[in-house]
């Protein structure tokens, strides 16, 4: 299973990430969307599973987990926006998605992956490129992330 893993649009789906995004079996939206029409589009390349981030207001964001846990190609996620908002007792999961610091990270503790797939419209630092990543799945639940520059 090929999973797209981005975070903070900021109401902007560039043409980059778009092409990126075609083919792969789901999207992981780890929150700062600020606009509804983003998971439209999104949904419109790939089934998304998205939460809701420190910038998504009104009625369509509040439909928005803050923090959701999902099981995909036999590997078990919990995904927010904040780091923050990771809970401490964390048990069977592989991989914890985090956004909001605009900047790739990629770090393994106690045999988990801590990922943040960066801003793949707004990266930090200012002259960074946009990123996302990748994730592939195996049969047996094994994984493979990749980090992708827009």
């Amino acid at each position: 299973m090929q999973i797209a893993v981005i975070s903070d649009t900021h109401g902007r789906l560039r043409a980059e990430t778009a092409a990126r995004l075609r083919g792969v079996d789901c999207i992981i939206h780890a929150g700062d969307l600020d606009d509804p029409t983003i998971l439209q589009r999104l949904d419109q390349i790939a089934p998304v599973y998205g939460v809701r981030g420190n910038n998504d207001w009104g009625g369509w964001a509040q439909e928005l987990p803050r923090l959701m846990r999902i099981d995909l190609g036999g590997v078990s996620f919990c995904v927010t926006h904040r780091r923050s908002d990771v809970p401490w007792n964390l048990t069977g999961v592989d991989v914890v998605i985090c956004g909001h610091t605009h900047q790739y990270a990629e770090e393994w503790v106690m045999g988990r992956l801590w990922l943040n797939p960066g801003s793949c419209s707004f990266p930090r630092p200012f002259l960074a490129s946009p990123t996302m990543a990748m994730l592939a799945t195996g049969e047996d639940g094994s994984f493979s992330v990749r980090k992708v520059e827009l």
